[in-house]
């Protein structure tokens, strides 16, 4: 299915086509069609409130700002802190500087919140929902894909990880797998054993484990994507991109 529109002139932008310039069309123009178009949010109902924090200043009272990751936030509702633990009350909900009584997944938001200074917030923290908090975690299980290296990596290679909107140094722990690209699988010897490689190179896809020099925010990726996916750079360049595959609690080893 094609539409007629013109940038130049602007023809089916926002009015109708004279059916004279176009005979063979007679649909919506350009504007129309987009606003009719389904909503692509999710019902959030039921779901935990996630919002990791980008920004955090002060004007007549401490404002968060960032983007839903997930559930929905109304005025004079309760939610924690994560990693600290503390419990505020929002406020005031402002979506692109207006005043709203709602907020639901997707919406780059600015909250009012009080019981908390604003010294006491920093990027990378996550609003969570008072009955379901996100997991703190210094150690996970990831699935990495090196992208670009001068060297190859080895357990004690040490990097900058950015994680939503944290940014942590981290340490590779341990190589657990290697990730066969023409089977899909991990690569497992005679015996059915998982690969555990030495060292790993540019363009190959390893499990590993990863030590974080704090505890941080974290989630699983099939749980929340976008606090599961994260990226490694070294010296100003991304090397790698990957995704937590486990996340143990706050100070736990993580196992196989």
């Amino acid at each position: 299915k094609f539409m007629p529109a013109s940038g130049l002139t602007g023809a089916n932008l926002k009015e109708p086509l004279d059916p004279s310039v176009c005979p063979w069309y007679d649909g919506l123009p350009f504007l129309q069609y987009l606003d009719n178009l389904p909503s692509f949010k999710q019902d959030q109902t039921g779901k935990p409130f996630r919002m990791s924090i980008v920004e955090k200043y002060r004007d007549m009272g401490t404002f968060v700002q960032g983007k839903i990751i997930s559930g929905a936030i109304g005025k004079n509702e309760n939610l924690t802190i994560m990693p600290n633990k503390t419990t505020v009350q929002v406020t005031d909900v402002l979506i692109d500087d207006e005043e709203s009584e709602m907020a639901d997944c997707g919406d780059n938001v600015k909250l009012k919140v009080k019981n908390i200074e604003e010294e006491d917030v920093a990027a990378g923290m996550v609003l969570c929902s008072l009955d379901n908090h996100c997991k703190i975690a210094d150690r996970f299980l990831a699935k990495i894909q090196l992208v670009e290296l001068r060297n190859i990596i080895a357990p004690g290679f040490n990097c900058i990880m950015h994680i939503h909107n944290a940014v942590v140094e981290v340490s590779f722990q341990e190589l657990v797998g290697l990730f066969d690209k023409k089977t899909g699988k991990r690569m497992v010897d005679k015996k059915g054993k998982a690969v555990k490689p030495r060292c790993a190179k540019e363009r190959d896809v390893v499990f590993a484990k990863l030590q974080c020099a704090s505890p941080i925010c974290i989630e699983s990726f099939d749980q929340f994507p976008q606090m599961g996916r994260f990226t490694l750079r070294d010296e100003g360049k991304t090397i790698a991109v990957g995704m937590v595959l486990k996340a143990s609690d706050q100070l736990c080893t993580v196992t196989n």
